[in-house]
């Protein structure tokens, strides 16, 4: 057959010219009603009553014209020749087919509105059409007929953890403002700043100065803020805090410095600051020796070097009053250092200074206070003043004292200011200790006070370190009657 509007070809089918011929009388339009729409109201109209429903009627005389066989019509009436039956054109039958609503096994699935009719009494939904969506999750089954979990999940009977009673970890405390019998008397927070030189702004010293470091076995925190009544009263922190890392690997020395001026003087923050200065020059110019020493514990070795290092440097720090025109006296500092080698195969920690302050161990829940007791050297007695008798047994009077001083012979030297003892220390850390050197600051309070003991007990027992932040917060929780600057080192050995 040809395209619509060319010449022909070649030989037409025989089909198409007695349908199409002019000489057919058949080809005009039907004596009954037979169009489209006709035969979808009848079609409609016969299974209205029935189990299916109009789409259902649709799809099976769509299916009829697609497949070449007629429809049946009600009654059994045979369909119009050239209407419905096989002289449907294939455009038509391709727009009819587009028209009417795809089957079952197109969609997949019933539309919306037929999955909510409920089927006909006696009638059996097909079963693509009426199946229920599958849900997103399966149902939870009940509990009560739920099998027993597997053998595997169920712990052992020795085990501590059970399906009723579980043992979890203990928290620590939030932080707290304060411990004690009651709040302090000054504001937590800083109120004044210090006067500033607008000619000498490096004098100025920071409220809190916060480090860090972790090496080899160890994980230090240091810290040295400004204590309550410095702050309201607008004065400068006392307290001078140097850390510093001599060296490079396992070779490496690690100093942590503290110093405290002398109270109720001017330059009290600049005397504690050098004393830092000081002593960080002398140990870096021999950490390699240092360092050494401490890993082959030489003992006697690190104590005599390290007097010598500590007795130059606070030399300095009076030559530096002199050279000032300032009295020595008002010009000095505590100072305390603590050494840690950077080689995780050693776990020797080195104290070492001279002034009050403290040194304590946490060690499986109770503080121990390790501080290197100083005792007081007494002198040979003098005769005459208390130490002898006045008299011998035979009634003789040795001396007599008649109150008079004697002046100082002029060719001795002057008497230098009492110098503080030296304190030195070297133990060997163990796993889960925690080594606390501070200055006098924190030390009364941890020796005055108890509940501040159980409060740091209690935040420091734990499996890993407090980070910066929860350190600062644990340092500065108060306590009444304790309001000096507090600065401290703590190391914790993994």
């Amino acid at each position: 057959m040809s395209q619509q509007g060319g010449s022909p070809t070649g030989h037409e089918d025989d089909w198409w010219g007695q349908l199409y011929d002019d000489s057919t009388e058949d080809t005009g339009p039907a004596p009954a009603p037979d169009t489209l729409d006709d035969r979808f109201a009848s079609v409609s109209g016969a299974v209205g009553g029935g189990a299916g429903s109009g789409a259902e009627a649709v799809d099976e005389g769509v299916a009829a014209a697609g497949s070449g066989v007629p429809a049946q019509r009600p009654g059994g009436a045979e369909p119009a020749e050239g209407s419905f039956g096989s002289g449907l054109t294939g455009q038509r039958a391709n727009r009819l087919q587009a028209q009417a609503p795809a089957p079952a096994s197109v969609l997949g699935q019933a539309s919306a509105p037929e999955r909510l009719q409920p089927p006909a009494p006696g009638a059996v939904p097909a079963p693509d059409r009426l199946q229920p969506p599958v849900p997103s999750s399966p149902p939870a089954p009940d509990l009560l007929d739920a099998p027993p979990p597997a053998p595997q999940d169920v712990p052992a009977p020795q085990d501590r953890c059970t399906a009723t009673h579980v043992d979890l970890p203990t928290l620590p405390p939030e932080s707290v403002d304060y411990v004690g019998s009651g709040p302090p008397t000054y504001d937590a927070e800083p109120t004044a700043l210090p006067s500033a030189d607008p000619d000498d702004l490096d004098d100025l010293v920071a409220d809190t100065v916060l480090d860090g470091a972790r090496y080899g076995a160890c994980t230090l925190r240091a810290v040295s803020v400004r204590g309550d009544s410095a702050r309201y009263r607008g004065e400068p922190r006392r307290d001078s805090l140097l850390t510093a890392r001599f060296g490079t690997g396992e070779q490496a020395l690690i100093l942590v410095a503290m110093a405290t001026g002398a109270r109720a003087t001017p330059g009290a923050h600049r005397a504690a600051a050098e004393a830092c200065h000081w002593i960080g020059r002398a140990v870096g110019r021999s950490h390699a020796r240092l360092a050494e020493d401490i890993r082959a514990a030489r003992r006697g070795d690190l104590k005599s070097g390290l007097h010598r290092l500590t007795d130059r440097s606070l030399g300095k720090l009076r030559a530096s009053a002199a050279e000032q025109g300032i009295d020595p006296e008002e010009y000095s500092a505590t100072l305390r250092c603590l050494l840690l080698p950077a080689d995780p195969e050693c776990r020797t920690r080195v104290f070492f200074g001279v002034g009050t302050g403290g040194l304590f161990r946490l060690r499986d829940g109770d503080w121990q206070d390790i501080e290197p007791r100083v005792t007081d050297a007494a002198g040979d007695p003098v005769v005459g003043f208390g130490s002898l008798p006045a008299e011998t047994p035979e009634g003789d009077r040795l001396t007599m004292d008649l109150g008079i001083t004697t002046p100082p012979s002029p060719y001795d030297p002057a008497p230098e200011p009492p110098r503080e003892p030296f304190r030195f220390r070297a133990s060997v850390a163990r796993t889960g200790d925690t080594l606390l050197m501070c200055s006098g600051g924190l030390a009364e309070p941890l020796r005055g006070e108890p509940d501040l003991c159980r409060y740091l007990t209690t935040r420091w027992s734990g499996p890993t370190p407090p980070g910066l932040a929860a350190f600062l917060a644990d340092t500065q929780v108060r306590v009444k009657g304790y309001a000096d600057d507090r600065t401290a080192a703590a190391v914790w050995e993994a």
